[in-house]
């Protein structure tokens, strides 16, 4: 009996839908989205996550064997929560969402605001 409830577990996984990161995690999240928005790649960065989401798991763990080398660029405590989020599944799906809120977020500031852009561009 105690074979056949531990085997109904051996191969649980997660549920489906977006990962739920710690605010550390939020936070750092949403560092990284506002930069690639500002440097206007949310689409090839989506794309990109999109088309590697069956691979986050081996992504965390690559940020693993790299976190000594990023490690003296970065925070190596945020590379750690990072691979950790990365690791749960749904956290390509939340990242991709966060993204899109932000760059929603920052196309109706900037419509809101022409005399700011306008200026900013000559």
């Amino acid at each position: 009996m105690i074979m056949l409830n531990w085997l109904k577990h051996a191969f649980a996984v997660d549920s489906a839908g977006a990962a739920v990161p710690t605010a550390k995690q939020a936070r750092d999240i949403d560092v990284v989205c506002r930069e690639i928005i500002r440097r206007r790649m949310t689409v090839p960065t989506q794309m990109m996550l999109e088309s590697s989401m069956p691979l986050h798991f081996l992504a965390g763990q690559m940020l693993r064997f790299v976190e000594p080398f990023l490690g003296t660029l970065l925070d190596p405590v945020a590379i750690r929560d990072f691979a950790t989020f990365v690791e749960q599944r749904g956290a390509v799906e939340y990242i991709c969402d966060r993204l899109e809120e932000l760059q929603r977020m920052e196309n109706e500031r900037t419509a809101s605001s022409p005399a700011e852009t306008s200026r900013g561009t000559q």
